[in-house]
């Protein structure tokens, strides 16, 4: 009998054909569950190498073995009188046939059905297009459902009527933010078209959005008139439109319509659950979202444009107002927050503050507890719990558990949520990686906002990624240019060797000329150039504004060990301590910035926290030997 015959008859041919048809509809199975699930992506590669091993067994099986009706034996001692293979090889034909069906629908599926809904299909969800200076999110990455609110303009001119309308449009942005079939673009890019005379397609392309939201406001004494509208980005058509007359008293519930009815347009099915979220998103106060929109002014000019200490007490005070009417309001408070943390990372390394009191300074850890523990209070959804539980166990040095908390908050998918300290814990702790992937998320939502480019980069850095973190810091810096995107641009410059590019940047971007003193010592450093380190480490000190939470790096990155173990035991004797010290080992990115023995409380808290130590290191540092 021919080789090929006794293949047959045996059933190995239809063995074969049923386990490659098999491996394939298997592995386009565990191509679709690995993203899903997060796993690992040598799980598909093992899965492959497994199938391909088992195939010539299977073979080997199917010639050695029959399956009888007292079960499998071997095919030498079985009479061929009575052997039933064509039975089993006519099964095994039905099997084939449905394998088969099975796969030729998932192909139908991926190829016609997945494969031209180029909606739903995000590349990159930032990739950039165009030829020109203002480098866009490209138009086929928006999502179907996608929405900007741009800032209503203010038709009458009272002193307020500004901020009355920036607080209108905010509140009806956080409502549609409640919506989770809506890709809702952060407040921080939709407001930068303010005062701009764009069209609606370039600003929808800008923010990679399918949609614009834009309406105006008039106040005249105690009546009030708002425009709205909701707009097709792609051909200017208008989806929804409405004017409201009504009274200043009537403005939530104008709001509240006109966030219902744009959901509504977009097809979003709207349910009590839905609804009851929506309403709670916000203040629901007039008078309360106008203080809110004052101390968010002042609040974001601390963070670049004015003094910061000075600029965060004038915000605070508007927000201690907006607390005093709206107490339930969870984000101010974390907002709030802000000036006890930096009064208390200043004093615990040493910085200069001036004009705070020592009854401040000792009223600011309380002050910063409280606000954490109000912010949990208050959080209107559990993405926000979480976030701010993970900042409150880490400020308050509750470090055991804290890699799950850490965790469970990088599992957050909102926009709108990120915390004060996510970053920073993330990064030094063994999460930049995953840290990254939520930053892009961030970033996808909110790319016209310096800061969030910052973060992308800064967290591919710190995960290794030293080509991705030049991209993002090259091309936020052309879309949302900013101070902290241009010093982790210069970080990446130097730490993938272009020392050219660096220089230039030094030279012609960076106006401070103590920070300036600090690159040059970190481009020395990364080269192992002992006396231009030393040079620029003595100007920088020699500076009025040489700050001590600087000068303990710059002893790392030179490797001046006694220097670096005395300021950082000085740090670590502070209530503060140990959270300003993480966050000098983040900005150091150079390993162990000094010995872990130098600072006790720090040791203590790592290892109550079974926390990975030392910080990453992003490049190499030759002056330095630990």
């Amino acid at each position: 009998m021919s080789l090929f015959k006794e293949l047959k008859r045996r059933n190995v041919i239809r063995v074969a054909a049923a386990y490659i048809v098999a491996t394939w509809l298997l592995l386009q199975i565990v191509d679709v569950l690995v993203p899903i699930l997060t796993l690992p992506e040598w799980v598909g590669r093992f899965v492959f190498l497994i199938l391909v091993v088992g195939f010539p067994i299977a073979l080997i099986f199917a010639w050695a073995f029959e399956l009888t009706p007292e079960g499998i034996k071997k095919e030498s001692e079985i009479d061929r009188s009575v052997s039933i293979t064509h039975q089993t090889g006519r099964k095994l034909d039905f099997v084939i046939i449905g394998i088969l069906s099975v796969a030729l629908a998932w192909f139908a599926w991926d190829k016609f059905v997945v494969g031209t809904d180029s909606d739903d299909i995000v590349e990159s969800p930032l990739q950039v297009a165009g030829d020109d200076d203002s480098q866009v999110v490209s138009p086929d990455a928006a999502a179907e459902k996608s929405v900007a609110v741009l800032p209503f303009v203010a038709m009458s001119s009272g002193p307020d009527d500004e901020y009355f309308a920036d607080g209108l449009t905010e509140e009806i942005l956080n409502s549609l933010s409640q919506l989770p079939e809506l890709l809702v673009t952060a407040r921080t890019s939709a407001f930068s078209f303010k005062g701009q005379e764009i069209p609606v397609q370039e600003i929808a392309t800008a923010l990679g959005v399918r949609h614009i939201v834009e309406g105006s406001v008039r106040k005249s004494g105690d009546r009030l008139r708002v425009t709205a509208q909701l707009i097709r980005a792609e051909d200017g058509f208008h989806l929804w439109s409405e004017n409201y007359d009504s009274t200043s008293a009537d403005t939530i519930a104008v709001q509240e319509n006109i966030a219902e009815q744009i959901a509504s347009a977009l097809d979003v099915v709207l349910d009590e659950r839905k609804r009851r979220a929506m309403h709670e998103a916000g203040l629901r106060d007039v008078e309360a979202f106008t203080l809110f929109q004052k101390g968010l002014e002042l609040y974001n000019r601390a963070h670049g444009d004015i003094d910061q200490i000075d600029g965060l007490r004038q915000a605070n005070v508007y927000f201690e107002s907006v607390m005093e009417r709206v107490p339930s309001f969870s984000r101010v408070y974390m907002l709030h927050s802000d000036l006890f943390t930096h009064i208390l990372q200043d004093h615990a390394s040493g910085t200069a503050i001036g004009g705070i009191t020592e009854a401040e300074i000792a009223n600011a850890y309380p002050a910063a507890i409280a606000d954490y523990s109000a912010a949990i209070q208050h959080a209107h959804n559990a993405e926000v719990r979480h976030v701010m539980e993970m900042d409150l166990a880490f400020v308050s040095g509750n470090w055991q558990g804290l890699t799950g908390r850490i965790e469970t908050a990088l599992a957050e998918t909102s926009c709108s949520v990120s915390g004060n300290w996510l970053s920073t814990v993330a990064d030094v702790f063994g999460y930049a990686g995953q840290y990254h992937e939520r930053s892009m998320q961030i970033l996808s939502c909110d790319p016209r906002r310096s800061i969030s480019w910052f973060f992308a980069a800064r967290s591919a850095l710190l995960a290794g990624d030293k080509v991705e973190a030049l991209r993002l810091a090259r091309e936020g810096s052309d879309i949302a240019p900013g101070s902290w995107l241009a010093v982790i641009l210069l970080r990446t410059l130097i730490a993938s060797d272009q020392f050219d590019e660096a220089n230039r940047e030094i030279e012609n971007q960076v106006t401070n000329a103590g920070l300036a003193l600090v690159f040059e010592a970190l481009m020395a450093a990364h080269r192992g150039e002992r006396e231009p380190f030393e040079q620029a480490l003595r100007e920088y000190e020699a500076t009025e504004d040489a700050d001590p939470f600087w000068i303990l790096i710059l002893h790392a990155w030179g490797g001046h060990r006694d220097e670096a173990n005395a300021m950082a035991a000085s740090v670590d004797a502070h209530p503060f301590g140990p959270v300003t010290l993480v966050q000098q080992a983040h900005w150091c990115s150079c390993g162990h910035a000094w010995d872990l023995e130098a600072t006790p409380k720090l040791a203590a808290l790592i290892e109550d926290g079974n926390l990975p130590w030392p910080a990453p290191s992003v490049m190499s540092f030759p002056l330095k030997d630990w």
